[in-house]
Formats: C-alpha cells, structure tokens, sequence
C-alpha cells in the first residue's frame, strides 16, 4: 500500500515547536535538559489549548509530580519544583499539553513495568534516560509522518468504511443464522465475511484447542505489528540491541493494545457505557448542575408576602380560553422556528463567504510535493482526489439509521442527489465536486471544529482509561450479568432517543418506546466481543500502515534487514 502523499488542514495538526528527527538521526542527541541547559525564549513551545479548567489544573499537577518523581528524580532532588516538565525531558511532540499526557503514560509504564525490578538492582538513572530518549526520538519521527497522512481520508472515508463492513457482516451473519438451518455460528459466518489472521480459527466454546490457538495468534499478531514500527523507528543501534527491543515491543503490544483491545473496551456493555457517558458529557452544558446547596429565594412580592394580594397558585381565574391558547402555542411556535431558520441560515452564508477565502484542496499535494524531499517526490504516484460528499461517512449514517429497509424512498432520494451534486452534467450544479462550493464549506468545516486543542483531551481519556489512578488497572471484575448488560444496554438507547426530536420520531411512524426498541435492537451490533476485536484489529492495521507504509509492502524479517539487523 502506498502512503498518501495530501496534507492535512493546518490546524488538524501542532504547530511545530522543535526541529523534526530524521529516520537517520542518533538516539544519542536528545538529552535530558538541566534547568541551566534550558532553551530560549524563541524557542519555547506554544500552549494549543485554551485556559484549562480548575479541575484539569489539578490533575495536571498530580501528573506533573508523577513525572517528576519516575522520570527525573535527580534533577528535581537538585533544582527547583517550579521548572517545567519541558525544559527537563526531551520533547515528545510540538505541543506541551500533549507532552504531559505522553510522559504521563511514559512515567506510568516506567514505574509499574521497570522500577519493580530494576530498582531492585540498581539505583543508576541510565537506562530509564536512555528509554526516555528512545521514546522521544520515535514520537517525533511519528509525528512528522503523521503530518503528511490525509487525515480528512483516514477519519472520514476509510475508518468508516471498515466500520460500515463491520455492520454489514453481523447483520448478515445473525441473519442468516436465524433464517436458514446451517450449523455454523453467526461468529463463524461473520469471520467468513470480515476475516483477520488475529482471531482465527474461530474460539468454540466446546474447543478449549481453539480458544488456546486464537488467543495466541492475537498475541503473536499484536507483537509483529509493534516490532514492525519499532524496525522503522528506532535507529540502527537500538534496534541490534534484543533485549531493549524486546522490553519495548512487551511494554507497548502487550500492556497497552493487550490491555485496551484484548481487554474490555472490546466487550459490548463497555461499549455501550462509553456511549452513554458521552453523550451524557454531550448534554451536560445545556443543564444547569446543581449542588445541593443553592439558596431558596423568595420569589413573590410585597404584596403577597403580607396577604394583600392573592398568591400565584392560589389564583381561581378561569382558565384562558383554548382558542387563544392555541393561537399563542402556534405564533411561539412559529417565532422559534423562525428564529432556528435566521441562525442556520447565517451560520450557512457565513460559512460559505470564509470557505470561498480558503485555500483549495487540490493545491495540497502541490505544495507537499514541494517541501518534500526530491528522491520522495519523484518515485510517489499521483493521488486523485475524493469529493468529502463523496466519503463513506455518510454511506455509513445510512446504514447505521438502516435506511434502505426503512425509507428507501428517502435512500434512493439522498443518493440522486448526491450524485448530482458531484456528476451533475451542468457545471453550475456541481458543488460537491472537488473544489466546488459545496466541498469547500466541507473543508472549512472540518478545519473549523478539528483542531489541535482536541488531541489532549483524547489522550486523557485514554490514559484515565487505561491507568485509572495512574497505574495499571486492578484485575478485572468480573464482567456484568446478562441482566445488567440488558439494563446498561437500555440506558444507552434511552440516552439516545432523548437526543432526537419528538417531530422526527412523529414523522417516521414511531412512538417514544418503539423508537427506544429500534435503537436497542441495533445497539446488539456491539454486544460481541469477538466481533468488536476484528473491526479494532482492522482500524489498528489501517493506521498503522497508513502511518508506516513500508510495512504494507514488507514483513518484519524484512525490514530488520534492511536495517541491517539478521537474527
């Protein structure tokens, strides 16, 4: 597979903070910075995000002292608390906030996966700098990869693609299972149509055999992928050196993928939990929070704190005349609807004038072809360019809302239009096209609202996830009954009904309970474990080698030798 060779919206990506490492740079370079060895004023990194809030400052604190303790405990027992994290540890990246949650994870690691033992042996900081500098001249070598990736491809064409096929095959196989008299599983017939060399053969409960092979060929896969990345990244000399790329390769394919995709994020009432905790984390700004400890204020009058005046709810008026009721609930009506349509459409118009001042897709590849090297330039093949209306997002909403069973009608209308907006005969009418107006707005869009402030926050989550407390999980408890999934299950869909409007509901024939029913019904596609490991498997692999596109074309022999490394 060949990499893409378009460049992702700016501000999708950091702006750079220090100069990038080449794949031919030494280890050896990046070193541990003193407070007296500290950078310039021009040289400091610029902040990506926003002012955080007192809650994230605090934990950020706690990170830091964690970092500081695991990481550098020489050079805090030496110098001042108040020098930051970057001016004592290489940069892992071109942003700060993402620098403090890498080391985070780093520190994490380092004190639960080598302190246990190596601290046993030796009090000698050497070799957790040495990890240290191994781990920084990867995350830039990443990070300079990264930039040159698709992104608005990668999230919006080819991820979703993958997780459309995932959707298809269990219908499919569950399908068929229920219609037909054949003895294979709908596990076994899904592999059939989704297959991955990672969960094969297929675990059978009354095989422990297959259970033992699939679990170890997960295992094996997992490792191949991470020595794969560790044979492009690490330089030569780190890479002869088995027992550090042994050390790392353990570290990442098995406690980080080992404990994300071979542990419970797969299972479905995990699945279903992130859901609702995400939408419920959706809602929360449009809900005032209470504390408990509001104070009751007295909201009536002078005249009816002394009796002078009926109260309010004891008013004996007759009730206001339906008519004039009804007369008042549509003019409200009217004005809110009114007022919904001003704002989108300014939103729109707005929109459209400051997409039109934006830089074309198309000129892209032109300017990456530019500031790449020439031995790139010259042997990359020409990339054609994909309408976004064109991408398999929205194929893949269709699929989700199932809408050629449902409304296939309303199927059939979409895809006419769309395909008039991007083949239309008329060029007038050809918005969606490349470059049109209609993807340009796309684009604006997307460079508006994906940004750099949100990689911090991603990877918080996923560190609180995978550590909780900062450190490795406990054991597992022992995962939720039948019952209480089918609870945690029926909580997701009722969180997602109270998202949709009660008109849309009206209109597609459903009451509020066959609509909750609807969406609990396909809430099962993520009830599978096994199921969910071939679609996070999959997206892994497409990252992977849209990030390191030797190795869809080399296996990890090969590319040890091409480094000059035989075992």
């Amino acid at each position: 597979m060949t990499q893409p060779l378009l460049r992702p919206p700016t501000t999708l990506q950091p702006q750079p903070k220090a100069n990038p490492t080449s794949s031919s740079s030494s280890v050896g370079k990046i070193t541990v910075k003193t407070p007296q060895q500290s950078r310039p004023p021009s040289e400091t990194r610029q902040s990506t995000s926003t002012r955080p809030s007192p809650t994230l400052v605090a934990s950020d604190k706690v990170n830091v002292a964690l970092i500081r303790r695991v990481l550098c405990p020489q050079q805090t027992s030496i110098a001042n608390d108040t020098w930051p994290i970057d001016e004592l540890l290489p940069p892992l990246s071109s942003s700060n906030e993402v620098d403090l949650q890498l080391y985070t994870i780093i520190a994490i690691l380092v004190k639960e996966l080598v302190y246990n033992w190596y601290g046993k042996i030796t009090p000698d900081q050497a070799f957790v700098e040495e990890v240290v500098r191994i781990i920084a001249h990867c995350t830039l070598a990443v990070e300079g990869r990264l930039r040159k990736i698709d992104l608005e491809s990668l999230l919006l064409d080819e991820i979703p693609e993958l997780v459309e096929g995932h959707v298809l095959a269990y219908r499919i196989s569950h399908g068929s299972a229920q219609t037909s008299q054949s003895s294979n599983s709908p596990r076994a017939v899904y592999h059939e149509l989704n297959p991955h060399p990672a969960m094969s053969p297929v675990p059978e409960p009354s095989s422990e055999t297959s259970i033992t092979q699939q679990s170890k060929n997960e295992v094996d896969y997992r490792q191949l992928l991470v020595q794969g990345a560790l044979a492009i990244l690490l330089p030569t000399e780190d890479l002869d050196n088995a027992c550090l790329r042994t050390l790392v390769a353990d570290a990442v394919a098995d406690t980080i993928l080992g404990k994300s995709i071979g542990g419970r994020v797969c299972n479905g009432w995990f699945v279903w939990t992130s859901i609702t905790k995400l939408l419920d984390e959706v809602k929360a700004p449009s809900k005032p929070r209470t504390t408990g400890k509001e104070i009751e204020v007295d909201t009536r009058s002078r005249l009816e704190k002394f009796g002078l005046l009926s109260e309010r709810g004891d008013d004996t008026r007759p009730a206001t005349n339906g008519r004039r009721s009804t007369l008042s609930e549509i003019f409200w009506r009217v004005l809110q609807y009114g007022y919904l349509t001003v704002i989108s459409l300014q939103f729109v118009v707005v929109g459209l004038f400051a997409a039109s001042w934006e830089p074309r897709r198309s000129c892209w590849s032109k300017q990456t072809a530019v500031d790449a090297p020439l031995a790139q330039t010259t042997v990359a093949p020409a990339v054609t360019l994909r309408p976004l209306l064109d991408f398999k997002i929205f194929s893949l909403v269709s699929t989700m809302l199932d809408l050629s069973f449902r409304m296939p009608w309303l199927s059939g209308s979409l895809a006419l239009m769309q395909h008039h907006l991007i083949q239309s005969p008329l060029t007038l009418l050809r918005v969606g096209a490349v470059d049109g107006l209609l993807d340009q707005y796309l684009h604006y869009l997307l460079v508006t609202h994906l940004n750099a402030s949100l990689i911090p926050p991603v990877l918080s989550t996923i560190r609180t996830t995978l550590f909780p407390r900062n450190a490795l999980p406990p054991p597992a408890p022992d995962p939720p009954s039948p019952e209480q999934q089918s609870e945690i299950r029926r909580h997701c869909a009722e969180t997602l009904c109270s998202l949709v409007p009660t008109i849309i509901s009206q209109a597609a024939g459903l009451s509020r309970q066959q609509l909750v029913q609807e969406v609990e019904d396909e809430l099962d596609v993520w009830g599978d474990a096994y199921l969910n490991k071939h679609l996070a498997y999959q997206i892994l692999e497409l990252v992977v080698v849209r990030v390191f596109p030797e190795m869809g074309e080399k296996g990890v022999k090969e590319l040890m030798e091409a480094r000059g490394i035989y075992t």
